[in-house]
């Protein structure tokens, strides 16, 4: 499968073992904190690179 920048409902429901219900609303959250940040979205899409980011658990990692 080839990897794109944006993800689907589909591909975070899977990453998380979630429903696509939770995912869409994980999405929606996802992309507004991009807004505020100033960046583009999609609805029902979000950057792949933004959501490892924000769900890769580090010592280095902000904490919100």
């Amino acid at each position: 499968m080839e990897e794109t920048i944006l993800m689907k409902a589909d591909d975070v429901g899977k990453a998380l073992q979630i429903s696509k219900q939770q995912a869409y609303r994980i999405i929606r959250r996802l992309n507004e904190e991009l807004e505020a940040q100033g960046y583009m979205t999609i609805q029902g899409r979000v950057n792949r690179e933004y959501f490892l980011k924000r769900f890769t658990y580090s010592e280095s990692s902000e904490r919100r």
